[in-house]
């Protein structure tokens, strides 16, 4: 009797020791996971060259894509190869930051070809072909179009993204209607404009203090137009580096001597993408390189 005791006790032992290793190997192996996308995870942001246009993809380090606006109409294709040749098959969020053509007119072809999770845009109308072209390619996938405005966060692993912009619900300017994204990861932060004007940029500063505006890189506001890029927005964004998405020998002069002038001033890397093509950022959340 005492040894069936014995013997009874020894296994309960043995059944506790091996429950508990195993619940302690399961939070070993969901550390390492997390410390690997926080250690070896690589954020990558490609600038594409779309000439006069905006198109931008994000690699979260663990693989989630993001696209921000597609270009013109005719860079639709272009921006679709390009994504494809860099293997990707699905998109997390696709991002149509106001409804310019220079932003959105390749959004349909990428929103048909790729499997795509959300849509964000802001609330607002344009009546344009280009922007119905948009809204039937959302609309052949079964998706709804999620507001982009200030305080909407985006479901990603290992980053923090979210819109600071826009801040009000009415605007007499297209572009001040901008969804601004804010991108951080680890102590690394990206600000990407559209084509958001010094009203929007005013509105952020008095929404939010200092701390949130900082960015070690900016995607600079309406392709360089000197009617973004404040004074107090870029003292209070203080760049190391800055990116102009424009088309070479444009008509509108963009980016604008007086602009060029300000980030020149302050010693901020500037990229071109009419003179340096397509630019990548890669960051480990705590460096940042550049191609």
């Amino acid at each position: 009797m005492k040894s069936n005791k014995a013997l009874f006790t020894l296994l309960l032992f043995f059944i506790v020791l091996f429950t508990s290793s195993c619940g302690l190997l399961q939070d070993l192996e969901v550390q390492l996971q997390q410390n690997n996308g926080q250690e070896a995870g690589l954020l990558e942001v490609h600038f594409i060259d779309v000439g006069q246009g905006d198109a931008i993809w994000i690699k979260a380090p663990q693989d989630q894509n993001i696209l921000i606006d597609a270009g013109g109409n005719r860079y639709g294709d272009k921006v679709v190869e390009y994504l494809s040749n860099h293997g990707v098959a699905n998109l997390s969020a696709v991002i149509g930051t106001h409804p310019h053509e220079d932003h959105i007119g390749g959004l349909d072809r990428v929103i048909d070809h790729f499997a795509v999770e959300k849509v964000y845009m802001p609330k607002v109308l344009h009546n344009t072909k280009t922007f119905e072209d948009v809204l039937d390619a959302v609309d052949r996938k079964g998706l709804k179009i999620s507001t982009a405005q200030a305080g909407v966060s985006l479901n990603l692993q290992g980053v923090d993204a979210s819109f600071l912009a826009p801040v009000s619900e009415k605007y007499k300017e297209l572009n001040n209607y901008s969804a601004v994204l804010r991108l951080q990861y680890g102590s690394q932060v990206f600000l990407f404009m559209g084509d958001a004007e010094e009203l929007s940029e005013s509105e952020m500063l008095g929404a939010y203090p200092q701390t949130k505006l900082k960015a070690s890189v900016l995607k600079v506001g309406h392709h360089g137009s000197k009617t973004s890029t404040g004074d107090e927005w870029l003292k209070a964004v203080d760049p190391q580096y800055a990116v102009i998405l424009c088309g070479k020998d444009n008509s509108y002069g963009h980016p604008h001597k007086e602009i060029m002038e300000k980030l020149e001033e302050k010693g901020i890397e500037i990229y071109r993408t009419d003179e340096d093509g397509t630019v990548v950022f890669r960051s480990d959340g705590k460096t940042i390189s550049v191609k």
